[in-house]
C-alpha cells in the first residue's frame, strides 16, 4: 500500500492535532491541561502509544501482504507505486503544462546561441487569481475612493468599540472571572476554608501559618503596606507589591477567583492577634467614610505605646 504522508510524519501530526484540541477544549485555568488534570497526561501517553503500535502493524501487515505476491502482482504493484501526483489528470489541468515528448509544439522560432524558448501557457489558478485581484481592485477603487466609504482609522475605531461590547458581554456571561474592578469580599465557610488551604500551599513561607509574619509582614493587624481591604489584597497577590520585591505577582500561577478566596481569608483573622506575631509594618488602613475613626484610632495608639515606654 502506497502511503502518501510517510508514518514519521503522520503520527506527529495526529499526535499534536488531538493535543491541541484537548489543550482548546479542556478549561484547565492557567495551566495547560495536560499538567493541571493528570488523566491528559496518561490519555495522550496511551493515544501516542496506540499511534506507534497501529504503524507498527499496518508495516508488518504490509510486508507479509507483499511476500505473498506473485511475482507479476508485485511488479503491478511497484508500477502503481511508482506513478506520482505529477503525471495526474488534476496536475496536468492546474498547470496544462506539456510533455517533453510534446515541447515541439509549444517550441518558438528564436534561437540564441543553440538556446530556444518554450512558449508555454501560464497556469490557470495564477490566471484566475490574477482576474480576481483585478476584480477586488476594482472594488477597493469604487468604494474607499470614489464612494468614500470608511477610513482605516474609523474601521479601528469600530473594532474597538466592537471588542468593548464583547468583553462585557463575555463578562456578564462568566461571573467567575474576577479582577480588581469586580472582586468581593467572601464571607461562606467554604470559600474561607478553600482559601486557607491555597494559603497554605502558597503563602505560608514568608507569612507563617496563622498569618503572623515572617519574611513578609504580619496580616492580622490593621496596618498594610500597599492598602487594605478586599481590592488592595487581590491587587497586591494579583500583581506583586512595587515597594516589596519579595512579594511577586501570582496571577499566572493562581486563578484569579482563588486570589479572591485568599484574600477573603486574610480579612476573616484581621485581629486574630497570632502569637509571636510580627510588628506591624506600614500604615493604619481603614475602609473610605471612617477617616475619623482612623485617626481616633492612631492617637490611642500612640498614646499607649508612649505610655508602654515610660
Amino acid at each position: 500500500m502506497k502511503n502518501i504522508i510517510p508514518s514519521y510524519v503522520r503520527v506527529p501530526l495526529l499526535f499534536a492535532t488531538v493535543f491541541a484540541g484537548m489543550e482548546f477544549f479542556i478549561d484547565s485555568g492557567d495551566k495547560p491541561a495536560f499538567i493541571e488534570y493528570p488523566m491528559v497526561s496518561l490519555f495522550l501517553g496511551v493515544f501516542l502509544f496506540l499511534l506507534i503500535a497501529i504503524e507498527i502493524v499496518i508495516s508488518a501487515v504490509d510486508k507479509v501482504t507483499y511476500q505473498l505476491l506473485s511475482e507479476e502482482q508485485k511488479k503491478q504493484l511497484e508500477e502503481a507505486q511508482s506513478f506520482s501526483f505529477a503525471d495526474s489528470k488534476l496536475y496536468k489541468s492546474l498547470t496544462r503544462s506539456k510533455a517533453i515528448e510534446e515541447e515541439a509544439d509549444v517550441m518558438l522560432d528564436h534561437d540564441y546561441d543553440g538556446i530556444k524558448e518554450l512558449d508555454n501557457v501560464l497556469p490557470p489558478w495564477w490566471v484566475y487569481l490574477f482576474y480576481g485581484c483585478i476584480v477586488f481592485a476594482v472594488v477597493y477603487l469604487v468604494r474607499f475612493h470614489i464612494i468614500g466609504d470608511y477610513t482605516q482609522k474609523e474601521e479601528y475605531e469600530m473594532a474597538l468599540v466592537e471588542a468593548q461590547k464583547e468583553h462585557e458581554e463575555y463578562l456578564k456571561a462568566n461571573p467567575i472571572q474576577v479582577n480588581v474592578d469586580n472582586v468581593e469580599l467572601l464571607t461562606d465557610e467554604a470559600s474561607i476554608a478553600e482559601g486557607k488551604k491555597i494559603f497554605g500551599e502558597s503563602c505560608v513561607a514568608c507569612h507563617g501559618a496563622n498569618l503572623q509574619g515572617g519574611i513578609g509582614p504580619n496580616l492580622t493587624d490593621n496596618h498594610w503596606i500597599n492598602g487594605g481591604g478586599v481590592k488592595n489584597i487581590f491587587k497586591l497577590i494579583s500583581e506583586g507589591s512595587t515597594k516589596n520585591p519579595t512579594m511577586a505577582p501570582w496571577k499566572d500561577v493562581i486563578k484569579s477567583t482563588d486570589i479572591q478566596k485568599i484574600a477573603s481569608y486574610i480579612i476573616s483573622l484581621e485581629g486574630s492577634n497570632p502569637s509571636e506575631a510580627k510588628a506591624p509594618e506600614g500604615e493604619i488602613w481603614v475602609a473610605e467614610g471612617t477617616t475619623e475613626t482612623a485617626a481616633l484610632t492612631e492617637k490611642v495608639e500612640t498614646v499607649v505605646d508612649s505610655l508602654t515606654t515610660k
